[in-house]
C-alpha cells in the first residue's frame, strides 16, 4: 500500500509496525539453517523453460539441505516454492502487500507477510548462503543489483550470486563489462567476480554448496565468481 504524508503520530506507529515486521521476521527465520534465496518473474508460466528451471533447482536444493527461499507469488516464486517443497524441504515465502493484491503460492510451508519492501529484503539478505537469480523484470533486478552493491561496499559479506540462464542475462553482464568496467571505470576488475552465470541446476547447487562447505577452511579453490571472505 503507498502511504500519503503522515503526522508524527502516525509515523510513531509505522515505527512499531516496522519493528514487529523485523520482530516475527527474525523469530520466524533463525532457525531455518542454510537457505537460498531465489529470485526471478511472477510472470513465468508453468510451461516456461525458466520455470521449469527454477523447479529443478530448488527441488536439488532442498535434497541438499538447504532452505529456499522466495517472495513467494507466482512464476519463478512458485516453482521454487513447489520444486522445494516437493523434495520434502523447507519452502519458504516472504509475501509483500501490493497496490494489486499479490497471491500467495500454495507451495510454501513457511509463509511470511510485508509491508514494508526494506524489511522484507533484509530477510531475504540476512538468512541466505546464496542468490540464485532467474530471469525477470524490474524487481528481480532490483534484487540482483542490491547485492552486489552490498557486497561491493563489504556492508554484507561474500556469497555467491548465480545469474541463472546465460541467453537471458548475457547482454546485461556485456554492457556492465564493455561500459561499466571497460569504457567509463566505474566498478573495478574485481567487482565482476561477485557474480557467476550458469544453466542448469547441477551447476547452481553446486556453486551454492561448495561455498558453504568452504567458510571457514583456508586453502579451498572455489568455483568462478566466488571469493572467500
Amino acid at each position: 500500500m503507498i502511504e500519503s504524508i503522515s503526522s508524527p503520530v502516525q509515523d510513531l506507529w509505522r515505527i512499531f509496525r516496522v519493528m514487529a515486521e523485523f520482530t516475527e521476521g527474525f523469530d520466524e527465520l533463525a532457525s531455518v539453517g542454510p537457505a537460498v534465496s531465489i529470485f526471478g518473474s511472477a510472470r513465468s508460466k508453468s510451461q516456461d523453460k525458466y520455470y521449469k528451471l527454477a523447479e529443478q533447482t530448488a527441488f536439488e536444493l532442498a535434497k541438499a539441505n538447504f532452505a529456499v527461499i522466495t517472495g513467494g507469488g507466482g512464476g519463478i516464486m512458485e516453482a521454487a516454492n513447489k520444486g522445494a517443497n516437493n523434495a520434502g524441504g523447507q519452502s519458504i515465502g516472504l509475501n509483500i502487500e501490493l497496490p494489486h493484491e499479490q497471491i500467495p503460492n500454495e507451495y510454501q510451508n513457511l509463509s511470511l507477510h510485508f509491508r514494508y519492501f526494506f524489511v522484507r529484503k533484509v530477510m531475504f539478505l540476512k538468512y541466505a548462503h546464496g542468490f540464485i537469480v532467474f530471469p525477470g523484470g524490474y524487481g528481480t533486478m532490483d534484487e540482483f543489483f542490491e547485492s552486489l552493491v552490498l557486497i561491493q561496499t563489504l556492508k554484507q559479506a561474500t556469497f555467491p550470486v548465480v545469474l541463472m540462464c546465460s541467453d537471458y542475462w548475457e547482454g546485461l553482464t556485456s554492457w556492465i563489462k564493455n561500459k561499466m568496467l571497460g569504457e567509463h571505470k566505474y566498478i573495478s576488475p574485481e567487482d565482476l567476480d561477485v557474480f557467476t552465470m550458469a544453466d542448469d541446476a547441477h551447476t547452481a547447487v553446486e556453486i551454492i554448496r561448495r561455498f558453504k562447505e568452504a567458510q571457514g577452511r583456508v586453502g579451498i579453490d572455489l568455483p568462478p565468481g566466488m571469493k572467500k571472505t
